[in-house]
């Protein structure tokens, strides 16, 4: 009974999951609702709304998800995550093992010369074989639950692991989802400025007939090569991006970029979500991946109190051991042959000169380390989520000033077309305005990337929808040890 009540207690402090910051909205003041209407979308955010696992599905495009598909049953780096976590299952089943009895079995077979001379016998040497048949037990008490914080610790690890492999699959679904935006928004800056490259060399066709006819200077025709050559520089430029994209995507597809290419993508391929689910802040620090390695770390660095506080104390094992020796093996199981002994071993540490003292010490320290980290990484993700939100609107705004800076070069072209029909503008007018609106268009471009790029930071920030996913479709992190 005695032994009973000291084993169920345990030294150092038990773990206690920290309390969500007690704040109702993630961004100054309040949460946006609903986001400016650009490129005829508007935003809405639906506080407390389910994020879908696979949430990169609401742009709406089969080849995207196929290629998400693809890169996540084959990515090195989620695979490598994937049996780090099968490591962390297997290292706490073997730490189980504590808890029984350690019991072992022994055989041998020798041949010896035994001198009587050596216990002060005037008797003859002689030689006989000795067979040996034993087996032996032993029991650790766990007194202070030294070993049961080892286990805890254990437990913490298969936590930090299960989490990386959560938010390894998160950042390579973001990644990818990402990348494909990337590679179609380049290819429609890349159609946009050759289109910008045509109108510039007409330009400067006209200039030099107007340079050679003495209407202009030279100088304006040398001006006008100049940005042509600007304009065809930056061509390289977007090819050399789009070929780093594809690349990008044939490595997260865990293929060389020799042997893989991801099927084309356009920005008219996709459909930006309109409906926006949003966590709750009490919700946040139980799905974000990072926040729940951070949260796993501390544990294990709380039970590490423990196991160095138990480490100070003393320490019980109980032992017993039965066997039979005999000089032939047909008189191995004889009575006159048997041996058994049982004890009991104290063990205390009396003076280790500090060492076990500043070792609980330093697991106190990292500790509390942990859980400054802790909370830093609960801030970092608190702000990430009110900057998305934030930026979301901001994209609406810049992308609808786009938009009416582009309808308003479109109605200037459209005007300038007009009066050179009349006869009241040059050419040359026609293909300045021209210019003026591809410049607008691709300006466009740019703000339309943003805005399905900054999407995809939200679904990122909110940890991506991993707890919301079918138990079939579940990752092998995600199944229950046994």
């Amino acid at each position: 009974m005695l032994l009973a009540m000291l084993s169920s207690c345990a030294v150092g402090p038990d773990f206690v999951t920290p309390s969500a910051p007690a704040v109702s909205h993630y961004a100054n003041g309040s949460d946006p609702i609903v986001t400016t209407s650009a490129a005829g979308t508007a935003q809405r955010f639906e506080p407390g709304a389910a994020v879908a696992a696979d949430w990169w599905r609401l742009f709406n495009s089969e080849k995207l998800g196929t290629i998400v598909k693809e890169a996540i049953a084959d990515n090195p780096g989620l695979e490598a995550a994937q049996a780090s976590l099968r490591e962390s299952q297997d290292s706490l089943r073997a730490g189980y093992g504590i808890f029984y009895p350690e019991i072992e079995a022994d055989a041998g077979a020798t041949r010896q010369k035994y001198s009587p001379v050596q216990q002060g016998q005037l008797a003859p040497a002689r030689i006989f074989n000795l067979f040996t048949l034993s087996g032996t037990i032993n029991y650790m008490l766990d007194l202070w639950g030294g070993e049961r914080r080892t286990v805890e610790g254990l437990a913490a690890q298969v936590d930090v692991q299960r989490a990386t492999e959560r938010a390894t699959y998160l950042t390579l679904s973001a990644n990818i989802v990402n990348t494909i935006i990337a590679k179609a928004a380049y290819g429609a800056e890349i159609e946009a400025t050759r289109q910008l490259i045509d109108l510039q060399k007409e330009q400067v066709r006209l200039g030099e007939v107007q340079a050679q006819a003495g209407l202009v200077p030279y100088s304006n025709v040398l001006s006008l090569r100049a940005q042509l050559a600007s304009y065809e520089a930056t061509i390289p430029q977007l090819e050399q991006k789009q070929t780093q994209a594809d690349d990008l995507l044939a490595t997260l597809a865990g293929r060389t970029p020799a042997e893989w290419r991801p099927p084309d993508i356009s920005l008219a391929d996709l459909t930006l979500p309109s409906d926006l689910p949003v966590s709750l802040p009490s919700d946040l620090v139980h799905q974000r991946p990072d926040i729940l390695v951070a949260e796993a770390t501390a544990h294990a660095a709380s039970a590490n109190i423990g196991v160095a506080t138990a480490a100070m104390l003393p320490s019980i094992t109980l032992s017993g051991s039965y066997g039979t020796q005999n000089t032939s093996m047909s008189n191995l199981f004889s009575a006159n042959g048997n041996f058994w002994g049982i004890g009991a071993n104290l063990t205390a540490p009396l003076f280790e000169g500090g060492t076990l003292w500043f070792r609980r010490k330093a697991a106190i320290d990292n500790y509390q380390q942990t859980m400054a980290l802790y909370r830093q990484t609960v801030l970092g993700a608190f702000a990430q989520v009110a900057d998305t939100l934030r930026g979301l609107e901001h994209d609406a705004m810049i992308l609808q000033a786009q938009d009416e800076a582009l309808r308003d070069a479109e109605e200037a072209l459209h005007l300038v077309q007009a009066n050179y029909e009349a006869g009241l503008a040059r050419y040359l007018d026609v293909l300045n305005a021209d210019a003026q609106y591809h410049q607008a268009k691709i300006n466009e471009l740019e703000a339309i990337t943003v805005r399905y790029q900054d999407t995809v930071a939200l679904f990122t920030a909110l940890g991506g929808g991993w707890w919301n996913a079918e138990k079939p479709a579940a990752s092998a992190g995600d199944r229950q040890d046994d």
